[in-house]
Order: structure tokens, then C-alpha cells, then sequence
């Protein structure tokens, strides 16, 4: 009869793959070498596969700690800490990517600046333009500085659409998606 000689982690290596120094766990692999893992490099964008809250990639540093947001800790790889008091913007609005060149420190006020569509509640689809309420049509109202500022009224959904696009290049700093489609 076959004796045991290993300890209980090899003797389930063994059981599992037929080799008690087969590791499928990559815990003991260095930090930088798990992430990259996990991107996927593109032309443009660099595409997080590990896992994603809300969207986002999330990468834990170590075995045990705490899970960061896999594009900040792209971003510090090669620029260094965030500022304080700023986040992360990913220019090309994939939440996913992980490419450094496409982030940019921001405040919170540029990063809903930089915003391509409507709320997911939006009756009009359209980012500023709700539907009067008095009567049929349409109103402009762009959010700036924690208020509303009013764009004006309009029967035509496609006039009401421009002129809250042309209301948000005036007011905003970071809206590139207003200023491209120009």
C-alpha cells in the first residue's frame, strides 16, 4: 500500500491534475505579471478581462487585499498617483479599457461634463431635453455648477437636441463628444 508523503495541498494537486507542483491558482504570481494577465492590448483600447464591478475592471494587488479599479492602477503604473481631489476620466468612454494614454485625472464636475447620452430614465433620449409638460414639445435645461440653465423651448425634437448640444460646448470644459460631432 501507497503511503501519503505529501501534504494535504500537494495531495490535492495530485488529485486534481496528476501533479502535486501544478499550481492553477496565480496567487504566487508577481503582482505585474497578474495583470497584465489580464489585458488585452488592442490598437486602441486595452481591454480588461479579469473581473468588473459596474462595469469597471477591478484588480486586487495581492492575494487577500483589497480590489482596486484596474484602470487606476494602469494609470499610476505609468504616470504615478492620481491628484487629490481628482478621478479617473476614460476619454474613449469604454469602462473597461485600461490603456493608460486614454485616461486623464479630472474633477468630478469635468467627468459628468464628459458624459455621451442621456440618462437611462431620459423620456427624449436626448442629454438636456426633457418634454414640456404644459404642452406638446420640447424644453432645454443643461445642468452647470449645481444648477439648471435653460436653453429654451422647441416643437422639434432634432432643434431642441442642437441647441442643448451648442448650451454644453458654451458652458463645458470636457464635453469632447459635443465638440467632435460639431
Amino acid at each position: 500500500m501507497l503511503s501519503r508523503t505529501w501534504c494535504g495541498t500537494h495531495w490535492a494537486r495530485w488529485r486534481r491534475q496528476g501533479d502535486p507542483n501544478i499550481c492553477t491558482t496565480n496567487r504566487h504570481i508577481p503582482m505585474l505579471d497578474r495583470f497584465w494577465m489580464k489585458v488585452q492590448k488592442g490598437a486602441g483600447c486595452w481591454t480588461w478581462t479579469g473581473s468588473q464591478t459596474n462595469g469597471y475592471g477591478r484588480f486586487a494587488e495581492g492575494y487577500g487585499k483589497k480590489n482596486h479599479p484596474a484602470h487606476r492602477f494602469a494609470y499610476e503604473l505609468k504616470f504615478g498617483p492620481v491628484p487629490e481631489g481628482k478621478m479617473l476620466d476614460h476619454k474613449c468612454h469604454n469602462r473597461i479599457c485600461v490603456n493608460p494614454d486614454h485616461l486623464r485625472p479630472v474633477t468630478h464636475k469635468q467627468n459628468m461634463e464628459h458624459k455621451t447620452g442621456a440618462h437611462r430614465t431620459s423620456s427624449t433620449g436626448v442629454l438636456g431635453v426633457h418634454q414640456r409638460k404644459d404642452k406638446p414639445g420640447y424644453i432645454v435645461k443643461v445642468g452647470h455648477n449645481g444648477n439648471r440653465v435653460y436653453g429654451g423651448k422647441f416643437d422639434d425634437l432634432q432643434e431642441a437636441a442642437e441647441a442643448a448640444r451648442q448650451l454644453r460646448i458654451e458652458l463645458f470644459t470636457h464635453n469632447d463628444f459635443d465638440r467632435i460631432s460639431a
